[in-house]
């Protein structure tokens, strides 16, 4: 009986600690709403932060992704710009004047000739554009001395390696300076007078052209062109570079067909012939001037400090009125040796003869010079000529004298 009585005394005590026990830590139903807020106070902070963070991460990945499209646009648009640049070449020349004459009938002068600027694009490895741009005389509009002018604006496109063709305005393939005539590249402060009078340089027509050239140094040029307009009358009768259009609202009643063949195969020598067919030479009819020939050779030897140069050329012109007038053939040649003894130093001699449509664009001279460069693309020119013409017009100033003329020229 004593063993039963202990353990239920000790479980009724243990009961009665955990009853006490229950009602000590029990909470109430305030407690548990208390709770209930603070634990919903607590959730609702963590999701307002989750919200700002969440935010925060977003507005950083915006701005990333911004900043990464602005750096590629950025690196696009410099790549793209880089890449122009490139492919673009500007350039340009220069010359200034000084003639000081003998005769008092002729105004000394001092000019500044010619301003150039010269813009190339490579629009691929194939096709590009060549253009050159000119301010002659330095001022131009009405009654003033100078003009500007477009002397080249191409498209030129590589049909194969050794095989070109272009289109647009451009050179005629003629003579030596026509389409090489930078200062740098020629003695003399003004450029000779066969390849003024005659050829007449500078010359530029619109049309198409061929070219090939081979590794035997052989190369030839095709064109078909507009052509000259040759007045007829009055004091430019007949005369070649008063008939130059210059490719502003030309006359293409008529066209011009041009050939040459070339050879520089062997080092320091280029032997060259041009024919130009004007089929109708003052793009009119029944004027007495109709079809004309040009037919230009040249040949330039070069060794070691020792230059010479010689060129003709001759026009041969059909028709009544030119006939009449006794101008259907006008041609011109010269010779000019040179050495050049200092890579800074050059001098030279030229002698010319020429029979163009005026009197006084028929004469004889001597010419004798030098030219300093102080670097490769900047040259000093002094000359001192002799002009003797054929026949003394007076009324036209065309009397003979003696020059003395210096001159600066550049490139770039």
């Amino acid at each position: 009986m004593k063993a039963l009585f202990l353990p239920a005394i000790v479980v009724a005590c243990l009961l009665s600690f955990s009853a006490s026990a229950a009602d000590k830590t029990s909470p109430t139903i305030e407690d548990l709403w208390e709770i209930i807020q603070k634990q919903q106070a607590e959730i609702d902070a963590l999701k307002s932060q989750q919200q700002d963070t969440a935010k925060q991460a977003a507005d950083a990945d915006e701005k990333a992704e911004a900043a990464v499209v602005a750096i590629e646009e950025s690196g696009s648009a410099t790549s793209a710009k880089a890449s122009w640049a490139d492919k673009t070449t500007i350039g340009g020349y220069g010359e200034l004047h000084y003639n000081n004459f003998d005769n008092d009938d002729i105004d000394d002068e001092i000019d500044f000739h010619r301003f150039v600027l010269f813009f190339g694009h490579e629009f691929t490895d194939r096709l590009r554009l060549i253009s050159e741009f000119e301010l002659e005389h330095a001022l131009s509009g009405d009654g003033k001395n100078g003009e500007i002018e477009l002397e080249q604006a191409y498209i030129e496109y590589d049909i194969f390696d050794n095989l070109q063709t272009k289109g647009g305005l451009f050179l005629m393939p003629v003579g030596i300076l026509n389409e090489t005539h930078e200062p740098v590249t020629f003695y003399g402060v003004e450029r000779n007078d066969v390849e003024n009078i005659i050829i007449p340089a500078t010359w530029w027509e619109a049309g198409a052209g061929l070219n090939g050239y081979y590794e035997n140094g052989i190369s030839w040029d095709l064109a078909l062109t507009s052509g000259l307009a040759i007045p007829t009358s009055e004091d430019n009768a007949f005369r070649i570079r008063s008939g130059r259009q210059k490719v502003s609202e030309a006359i293409a009643n008529d066209l011009a067909y041009t050939g040459r063949l070339k050879y520089t195969g062997i080092q320091g020598l280029e032997l060259a012939g041009t024919l130009n067919y004007q089929s109708d030479a003052s793009q009119k009819s029944g004027d007495g001037l109709d079809d004309g020939l040009l037919f230009e050779t040249h040949a330039i030897y070069q060794t070691g400090p020792f230059q010479l140069r010689a060129l003709y050329a001759g026009w041969d012109f059909d028709g009544d009125a030119v006939k009449a007038a006794g101008e259907d053939r006008q041609s011109g040649w010269y010779i000019e040796p040179s050495i050049r003894p200092w890579q800074s130093l050059g001098f030279y001699a030229r002698y010319e003869d020429l029979d163009g449509a005026r009197t006084r664009d028929k004469f004889k001279q001597w010419e004798i010079g030098a030219n300093y460069w102080p670097y490769e693309d900047v040259v000093l020119k002094v000359d001192y000529r002799d002009r003797n013409v054929d026949t003394v017009d007076v009324a036209a100033k065309s009397v003979d004298f003696s020059a003395f003329d210096l001159g600066i020229g550049y490139q770039f």
